[in-house]
């Protein structure tokens, strides 16, 4: 058994118990991670006022518009897997010419024939509403960007994290115990890249392709980056990659390193450069090369947040990989802080594993000793300040309004001063309080004011890690002070000390293991599901908070970073995925996935500081915890559960859900069950801002309540298996529109203990809104907006507007800017959408034209415009042809957008949410 650090218990397969359902609602805590969320949105509109509408013009300037050059997906009928060559080329080579025909403007990027039937292609918005058209086409969508995932680094530090993330999962076990190492078992990673240098990876890469160069970043505004440009070598520049690849499978005793497998074989596909993003095409390219190449587990530490739809095209690659045969471990996403729906795609495809984040439970911290306390203060060292130097001791100072509850401590004043007065802190360490503005601006502040070292303390549970640098490119100025990140008990001790004395402080040299305040509990960034189409989401968690693993020797000598994502999680799920292969090579790709959801245990709530009783989410991890141990038992002893997770939809329409569980056991020995219930936490409130609740559903199993500690006892023969009738009844003190869900346990005293976790929708899916309103510059404006395309003048939804007449020409302003006169709407989407139809009608409001689709969309990050305008919306315009590509007559039209709801039904009214313009003419001369 592996010792749970926390409560003293073995969690070999046992979730944490939760108490029987109360109508107590717990706020979740949301890290501050640089993004804002609906709490920060104004609850009454705006007046449309000219001073209002000149913020927003002004804000709006700079946003996309239906005329720029874009790329997306265009996916043509038939599974790629069931149609030979000769049917893709025919197809592909029809579309070809149609579209030619038809003088559709667009670029062919790539073409797609194993994984994909379609193309990328490049082109505005409104000629990719025309290809959406043509016959054989099934779908457009946009390609998304993916970006590098990002954390703060503490690079200089040789900690032993990999080691305790091993152990939280018994990885180690069977490393040490059963002898499973990997041996034998290809494993790709597409991701990065590889430091081909590393020990830690000598003479295990059986193959590899880069395809995108040094310099590639699609987000470059120089063509000479954003086009990739593949060279001959997968040498990794930017460290994400050799990172997770350390994870699955490093081994380098001399730098402390070993993986889940250390000794797998590696593929190696790289898919970024130095730095920067990526398109998802590439990405759909290197999965194509990695199911060529006969990998057996691809790890994905990559994707497209808010795009959870198994539906999406990387989704639907990644499933069908696993229909062939490989194990697909997937990130499920960093994006918590922005609430529900927040899972991305391929982490969305059907049978692959999408993997939740959970804190390492040992850091391994630098420190320093105050007067005030006898024992060392354990700090993380921000990515980007100089370290202490150790033996150095300074005075620790603050600011006369600063306490353990200063919301602005640091912050420039509301008069636009500094808060502290010139040369006030020289020569001294000063001490901060999380909150208000960001980290970087506490630092310069302090450090203007003549600082020699900055220590800031969180505003919750967990050591603070930091993030300094800065993105823009005009902030150059340099940090030249150490900055230290303390948990929030170790500031709140010294911020007491301070204010009672005086205090100095000594840096130490060396580092020292302390306990992680949130280790074992899930990370705060991790996505939330569920899937659009309520499918239960993430599968999994595995350690991703704060892991020690490889990195380019190249970028840090020391050749190890400690970095956190879920990017760190799925990699020990791929490299468990690895051993398992090994113990049994017949194990199929789709029974992976139910194998260690079926063996996973369930991690506590973290309420502030307190572990709760209570299972966290479902709907944020899954099953919970893989575990190695539990998993091996389970295959060894021929025991399993089929389906492995229950996805039970929404209560409007079937409120009692009855299923069937099949159990197994295709061992030699009699297997004996105890079968209970086990709920987690309700997701309650809304996207943006969830909350928690502690009411739960009711769960009997063939017709014997299994709640409030009642079991069912299922004895199974040897060779056999049994049906289990399930009956869930949603919890009927839960928040309209939340999601509930908990455990199924099956316990056993002879073999593993398995589970089923379950999930559902309280209510009606379709009652959720999708068109939502954004708030820009601290004032809410009713979404869509029309865009008057000659003036840059925007209207609110329901505001009147004059009749505006529209030419489609384009014309230069004073500025060099380029000007379509032509109509524009900006959409937000506040969950994730089936279907979007823009559509012209006349001006009295009968149809014309449908202009185009666009399916399974994503949902937009915030309903507050951030420094990316797509964060909040979307754009829908029109280029004044008809769906002929004939130009539509002069005359008085209307553009109406219309959404079809995720599971909506399109004969259903109630399930289609309309925007329909103002009237506006077109007069061509």
């Amino acid at each position: 058994m592996i010792p749970n650090p926390l409560l003293g218990k073995p969690r070999l397969g046992k979730p944490y118990l939760g108490q029987s359902a109360a109508l107590l609602t717990l706020a979740i805590t949301l890290s501050a991670c640089g993004q804002q969320s609906s709490s920060s949105v104004p609850s009454t509109p705006v007046a449309a006022t000219p001073a209002g509408q000149a913020a927003l013009k002004a804000a709006l300037k700079d946003a996309p518009r239906a005329t720029d050059i874009g790329k997306w997906f265009v996916e043509l009928s038939g599974d790629p897997m069931a149609l030979g060559t000769q049917s893709l080329s025919s197809q592909q080579a029809t579309f070809r010419a149609q579209a030619q025909a038809q003088g559709i403007a667009y670029q062919e990027v790539a073409s797609f024939h194993t994984l994909f039937n379609g193309f990328s292609v490049q082109a505005s918005q409104l000629e990719v509403q025309r290809l959406s058209r043509l016959p054989g086409v099934v779908n457009v969508s946009r390609v998304q960007r993916v970006s590098i995932p990002d954390s703060p680094h503490q690079p200089d530090l040789l900690m032993p994290q990999l080691i305790t993330a091993i152990g939280m999962t018994g990885a180690d076990y069977a490393q040490n115990e059963l002898g499973l190492t990997g041996k034998g078992v290809k494993v790709g990673i597409i991701d990065t890249g590889l430091d081909l240098t590393h020990p830690a990876f000598m003479g295990r890469v059986v193959t590899s392709k880069d395809f995108v160069g040094d310099a590639y970043d699609s987000a470059s505004s120089d063509p000479a980056k954003n086009v990739p440009h593949p060279g001959p070598s997968v040498q990794d520049c930017a460290g994400h990659g050799t990172h997770v690849a350390g994870i699955v499978g490093g081994n380098d005793p001399s730098r402390n390193i070993k993986g889940v497998a250390p000794e797998v074989s590696f593929g190696i596909y790289r898919v970024f450069g130095c730095e920067g993003s990526v398109n998802d095409d590439v990405i759909l390219a290197a999965m194509e090369q990695a199911y060529k190449d006969g990998m057996q587990v691809v790890n994905m530490s990559l994707g497209s947040d808010y795009d959870g739809w198994s539906e999406s095209v990387d989704s639907r690659a990644a499933s069908r990989m696993v229909k062939a045969g490989i194990v697909m471990s997937i990130a499920a996403g960093n994006a918590g802080a922005t609430g529900q729906y927040s899972v991305g795609s391929p982490a969305g495809g059907d049978n692959v594993i999408a993997v939740a984040s959970v804190d390492n439970v040992k850091l391994d911290l630098k420190t320093f000793t105050a007067t005030s306390s006898p024992a060392p203060i354990g700090y993380n060292v921000p990515d980007g300040a100089p370290n202490a130097t150790p033996g150095n001791t300074l005075p620790l100072t603050k600011l006369a309004t600063s306490n353990t509850t200063t919301t602005n401590d640091g912050c420039i004043t509301a008069a636009g001063a500094s808060p502290y007065a010139p040369n006030s802190l020289t020569g001294q360490a000063v001490l901060i309080r999380r909150g208000s503005c960001t980290f970087r601006s506490k630092v310069l502040n302090a450090q203007a004011a003549g600082a020699a070292a900055v220590l800031i303390f969180n505003n919750t549970t967990g050591f603070l890690s930091a993030t300094i640098t800065s993105s823009d490119p005009k902030d150059t100025t340099p940090i030249t002070v150490p900055v230290l990140g303390l948990q929030q008990s170790d500031g709140n001790a010294l911020s007491t000390a301070v204010q009672a004395g005086a205090v100095s402080l000594t840096f130490n040299a060396g580092s020292q293991s302390f306990n992680n305040p949130t280790g074992n509990t899930l990370s705060s960034f991790s996505a939330y599901g569920m899937s659009p189409e309520l499918e239960l989401k993430p599968d999994l968690a595995a350690p991703g908070g704060l892991i020690r693993s490889a990195w380019p020797l190249a970028l840090i000598a020391s050749g190890v970073d400690t970095i956190s994502g879920t990017s760190m999680a799925a990699p020990h799920v791929a490299g468990v995925a690895a051993l398992l292969l090994q113990l049994r090579p017949g194990i199929a790709a789709k029974d992976m996935r139910d194998l260690l959801m079926n063996t996973a245990g369930a991690r506590p709530f973290l309420n502030g500081s307190t572990v709760t009783t209570f299972n966290d989410y479902v709907q944020q991890q899954g099953a919970g915890m893989v575990n190695v141990p539990n998993a091996a038992a389970a295959v060894i002893n021929g025991v399993s559960v089929t389906p492995g997770k229950l996805s039970l939809g929404e209560s409007q329409t079937f409120a009692v859900r009855s299923k069937v569980l099949v159990l197994h056991n295709d061992g030699a020995s009699h297997q004996t069950y105890k079968v209970s219930h086990i709920p987690a936490l309700t997701l309650a409130g809304t996207t943006f801002v969830p909350k928690a609740s502690t009411a739960a559903a009711t769960v009997s199993v063939n017709g014997t309540s299994i709640d409030g500690g009642g079991t069912v006892t299922i004895d199974l023969a040897p060779y056999s298996s049994t049906e289990l009738n399930v009956v869930v009844t949603p919890p009927a003190g839960a928040p309209d529109k939340s999601q509930y869900g908990g455990y199924i346990m099956l316990q056993s005293s002879t073999s593993a203990n398995l589970e089923v976790p379950y999930s559902g929708f309280s209510g009606d899916y379709q009652s959720l809104q999708v068109l939502g309103d954004v708030a820009i510059g601290g004032s809410l404006y009713h979404f869509p907006l029309y865009e008057n395309g000659n003036t840059g003048d925007d209207y609110e939804n329901g505001q009147a507007a004059p009749l505006i007449t529209y030419d489609f020409s384009t014309t230069k302003d004073s500025m060099s800017n380029t000007v379509f006169s032509a109509p524009l709407v900006f959409v937000n989407l506040a969950v994730q959408s089936r279907r979007l139809t823009e559509e012209l009608l006349d001006g009295n409001g009968a149809l014309v034209s449908t202009l185009g689709t666009e399916n399974y969309l994503p949902r937009n990050k915030s309903n507050v415009l951030g420094a990316t305008a797509t964060d909040a919306f979307f754009n829908y315009g029109w280029d004044g042809k008809l769906a002929d590509g004939s130009k539509a007559p002069n005359g008085n039209y209307k553009l109406r957008i219309r959404i079809l709801k995720a599971l909506g039904d399109e004969n259903n009214a109630a399930d289609t949410e309309t925007y329909t313009s103002p009237v506006f003419a077109v007069k061509r001369p």
